[in-house]
């Protein structure tokens, strides 16, 4: 919204700071971090007397997590209120990717808000059927996909680009929306899956998003992807703008969610921020770059499924427990333990998946 000021400058003003993505992604930034300190804690003490007894625990979960009895959940409406107010504020309005991505984001949010309010209302931790679930979330992506094929320049619409390989291009046709469901969904569900100590979602989410925020802002400059062989997506460097309020909105929720956390993020935030990430990758090309930048989310989600799979036809399991971070608060590593361990990944393949824009 703030773009419009651009209008005012005859070009060597102030105004005319509010041309450049940068500028517009910091403020977006900084007020996506105050939204976050201002409404913070308020939002906690709302959620707290309308919960009363938090988020149900799951009685066959690590014996730790019974401590956290109480602690209220939803704290990602913190993050999505931050998120889509700094982007409403600092994007361009005219820019479609900003839109398809705010609007997944938000589809998410309340798939999320649905299943969390159903587990605090019954006190049980089944919330929403899985199926209706995924069949909503399909749903959305499946515009979300529509929608970028639709935006993409004539010579990427439906194809699918492979990193490291220069000018590599595979046309999936009328397959490239439910590819991009997948990537969408998966992204939302394997967020999901990760979200389960304090603070282990939210900064590897916010890795990623900064990974991604550079990826879009590349290939959104006609520049850059000359000189680093990328395929050129006019339009995408806007969601830089998005990728900024998300890592300040992630801040602010992690000043309150460090342990002991004082709200939990749910499945409002986790399946909002990935079904977002998920958006952006199908938005800028990079769909399959995400599954490295992401590989956190990817190994959280594949134990589950190795877990399901091969308990199903052995009746043993792989892992002590799955996701693969309980399967290590199991072999005795502290929560803090885990969730800085697993950070520490998180930037590591951001860092690789980022390479992928050099080696060509």
């Amino acid at each position: 919204m703030l773009y419009w000021l651009t209008e005012l400058s005859d070009g060597g003003d102030f105004f005319n700071l509010f041309t450049y993505i940068t500028f517009r992604a910091g403020g977006a930034f900084m007020t996506a971090l105050c939204f976050g300190f201002i409404f913070g804690l308020p939002l906690i003490n709302v959620l707290r007397r309308r919960q009363g007894k938090g988020q149900p625990i799951r009685d066959d979960g690590p014996e730790s997590h019974l401590a956290k009895a109480g602690t209220p959940t939803m704290g990602g409406l913190l993050i999505v209120g931050a998120l889509v107010t700094s982007t409403v504020l600092w994007a361009r309005w005219d820019n479609p990717y900003v839109w398809m991505v705010l609007l997944v984001t938000l589809g998410f949010a309340m798939i999320g808000f649905a299943d969390d309010y159903a587990k605090v209302s019954k006190q049980n931790t089944i919330g929403v059927s899985s199926k209706l679930r995924l069949a909503l979330g399909f749903i959305i992506a499946a515009a979300a996909g529509f929608w970028a094929a639709t935006h993409h320049p004539e010579d990427l619409s439906n194809q699918l680009a492979v990193p490291v390989f220069k000018d590599t291009l595979i046309y999936l046709g009328v397959l490239f929306v439910p590819f991009a469901m997948i990537v969408i969904v998966g992204a939302a569900n394997a967020v999901n899956l990760t979200d389960g100590l304090d603070g282990l979602a939210i900064m590897p989410v916010m890795i990623a998003a900064g990974a991604f925020g550079i990826i879009a802002y590349f290939v959104g400059r006609v520049d850059f992807t000359a000189s680093l062989g990328l395929h050129y997506v006019p339009g995408t460097g806007e969601l830089l703008v998005f990728c900024a309020g998300l890592i300040g909105g992630g801040l602010g929720f992690l000043w309150y969610n460090a342990p002991p956390a004082a709200v939990f993020m749910g499945d409002t935030g986790s399946l909002a921020l990935g079904g977002g990430l998920g958006a952006i990758a199908v938005a800028s090309k990079h769909e399959i770059v995400l599954g490295i930048v992401g590989g956190l989310f990817v190994l959280e989600a594949m134990s589950v499924i190795i877990q399901v799979l091969y308990f199903k036809k052995t009746g043993k399991r792989v892992f002590l427990m799955a996701p693969i971070h309980h399967h290590y608060e199991k072999k005795g590593w502290s929560e803090p333990q885990i969730v800085i361990r697993f950070w520490i990944i998180s930037l590591i393949l951001a860092m690789i998946g980022l390479a992928t824009l050099k080696v060509r």
